[in-house]
């Protein structure tokens, strides 16, 4: 892309220089004669009878002002392309790494819900999972949600928790990804060091 980028650039810069070189885009191309040329009978040349006009409205442009011209604005057009494209890929860039740390989020969340294994508290962990991992951004949100929905439904589907479980669970993911205050689930006497 690189490469394809500095050509043009190259190509556009050169046709540039070109087209200042009046005559070779079409500008004034008048003969020098040469000193063994004929000359006319009163030892003079006449000027001819469809020598130069003013113009009507003013000077037009040449052909190579107006290739010139032309080169310029395609330069442009490519740079705001490239631009846009930069741009649409430093955002995916942003995104797969916001849902790379929020994935992150969501371990510690579970981890920490293992190694506490207090009563009542898996809706807090669920909730603040979902709300670190939001944080990171749209990337976040989007792997807390993937995370909190497959695990929801392996626990409906397979470990036979029901569904009123699976309601209350995803309730609290929610809270959480939307940005409310995990400690609305946070169970009385969890040790401080699971925030």
């Amino acid at each position: 892309m690189r490469t394809k980028t500095m050509a043009v650039l190259l190509l556009a810069v050169i046709l540039t220089e070109l087209s200042v070189v009046e005559g070779w885009w079409g500008g004034s191309r008048e003969s020098k004669s040469s000193s063994g040329g004929s000359k006319s009978s009163n030892g003079g040349s006449k000027p001819s009878s469809g020598g130069n006009k003013p113009s009507r409205g003013g000077s037009k442009p040449s052909v190579g002002e107006r290739f010139s011209s032309a080169v310029k604005a395609g330069f442009n057009s490519a740079k705001e392309t490239f631009q846009k494209a930069k741009e649409k890929a430093k955002a995916a860039a942003d995104f797969t790494k916001q849902a790379v740390q929020g994935a992150g989020d969501m371990k510690k969340a579970y981890s920490d819900m293992r190694k506490a294994n207090w009563k009542n508290s898996d809706k807090y962990f669920h909730a603040r999972g979902n709300y670190d991992a939001a944080k990171r951004g749209p990337g976040g949100a989007w792997a807390a949600k993937v995370i909190s929905d497959a695990r929801e439904s392996y626990q409906s589907g397979l470990s036979g928790q029901g569904p009123e479980d699976t309601a209350a669970d995803q309730a609290a993911n929610e809270w959480g990804r939307k940005g409310g205050d995990p400690n609305k689930y946070r169970p009385k006497g969890l040790p401080d060091k699971y925030r």
